[in-house]
């Protein structure tokens, strides 16, 4: 089905419509991983929207914008008063140059410290303040499918326009990076952050081999699995997930960890708060495996924070390899 046209800017490969292309149909995380490019290429497209983007008139308004589970809104003009239920939409927003366009945030909201300043708490992620959240009376407010409930989105839905995206893989993420930008009228801004990303992600060392679990959450036990934005980071980085076969966060038990002996058990900073004591229930469990702490952040923010997570994939990669037992 052709996607509706918008205003936006041509990079000769296609006419950008949002997320998707108005003149082949397709959708730009399709283009971002499209295997017919190298990465030079693909970067290549990308620093040249940015170049038109930054030098061509501005971009008419309305904007009908598609979000990432495929609902369309109108949009009447640059939104002035936005309110993010996601922590890491919440840093993209600031990262786009509209941070003082946000309003509204949740407790989780912590990036850029600026976040916290001024701006009305509207609770949690899966569990918003509706009725604050209606008198802030914004014109947008940003959400994520997995993040956030569908009950919540739909409530707030009857009185704001809702965006609400979905990043399960790093392709994805540049893909919702661009389309935000787009309905916040900070198309440059989004196309150089987007192209910055790739390319340092293709600037990546592999660590081809190693097999790996990635954990989540204690008692029970829970893993990143197949079709997860983490399980795509991993894949990049050339990990082997031993929990690819499962599908999102499954649960496991000691006995499914001992027999998928991972080489190396990464302890998430988050969500679940891992401690050196976990670390060594683990190692009992797994004597020749590798335990390693790590910066939850830089494996599941699909948005800004994935240009600071390369640096830090690139300091971390050496230190995966070594002797078992507790790092």
């Amino acid at each position: 089905m052709t996607p509706p046209e918008v205003a936006s800017a041509c990079i000769n490969a296609c006419q950008v419509a949002a997320d998707a292309c108005s003149g082949c149909g397709r959708r730009l995380d399709d283009i971002a991983a499209w295997s017919g490019a190298g990465s030079g290429e693909r970067i290549g497209i990308l620093l040249q929207a940015a170049r038109r983007l930054a030098d061509g008139a501005p971009r008419p308004w309305p904007r009908r914008v598609r979000d990432g589970i495929g609902n369309e809104l109108l949009l009447a003009g640059p939104p002035q008063r936005i309110v993010s239920l996601v922590p890491s939409q919440t840093e993209l927003l600031f990262d786009l140059g509209a941070g003082e366009r946000v309003v509204g945030v949740t407790k989780f909201c912590v990036r850029p410290d600026a976040a916290r300043a001024g701006r009305r708490r509207v609770g949690g992620t899966k569990t918003p303040d509706i009725a604050r959240i209606r008198a802030l009376a914004p014109d947008l407010v940003l959400a994520n499918r997995e993040e956030n409930r569908a009950q919540d989105v739909a409530a707030i839905a009857t009185f704001a326009p809702v965006y609400v995206t979905e990043a399960n893989s790093v392709a994805q993420a540049l893909a919702m990076t661009r389309a935000v930008g787009f309905a916040l009228g900070a198309e440059a801004a989004a196309a150089r952050l987007a192209a910055d990303i790739e390319a340092a992600f293709g600037e990546l060392p592999r660590l081809d081999g190693l097999r790996c679990a990635y954990l989540i959450w204690r008692r029970p036990w829970m893993v990143a699995g197949g079709g997860s934005f983490i399980d795509d980071v991993l894949r990049r980085l050339g990990l082997a997930n031993v929990f690819a076969d499962r599908p999102r966060y499954p649960e496991v038990t000691a006995a499914d960890l001992a027999a998928a002996a991972p080489d190396v058990v990464l302890l998430s900073s988050e969500p679940y708060p891992f401690k050196p004591a976990h670390a060594q229930e683990l190692a009992d469990v797994l004597p020749q495996a590798r335990m390693l702490p790590v910066d939850g952040e830089m494996f599941c923010w699909p948005g800004s924070r994935l240009l600071a997570a390369a640096g830090y994939f690139r300091e971390l990669l050496p230190r995966l390899a070594g002797s078992a037992g507790v790092q």
